[in-house]
């Protein structure tokens, strides 16, 4: 019987940890590649982006499986759609003179 005392103390120890675990880092970081995984489907013409090497550029073409990228005036690159990391936000910030 003293064993199964022991069990129990066991189970109501790691339990807990293992929630917390579960709630702190490993649900916030399924939704966040829930996330990058719907903004890479929802690429479109002309976004601004951001690949996951730091380049900066414009969508030119958007493929089944990659996006072609536009970089600057004549250089356009291909890239698998799983290494754009973010799309620029929409929203210009103001310069202030």
């Amino acid at each position: 019987m003293p064993q199964d005392s022991g069990m129990n103390q066991i189970i109501f120890l790691y339990l807990p940890l293992f929630f917390i675990f579960y709630f702190l880092i490993l649900r916030p970081q399924r939704q966040q590649q829930k996330k990058v995984k719907q903004m890479q489907a929802n690429l479109k013409k002309n976004d601004e982006i951001v690949t996951t090497s730091g380049i900066h550029g414009t969508v030119a073409i958007v493929k089944e499986k990659t996006v072609v990228v536009r970089v600057d005036e004549g250089c356009r690159i291909e890239f698998d759609r799983e290494s754009i990391a973010s799309i620029k936000s929409e929203i210009k910030p103001e310069v202030v003179k």
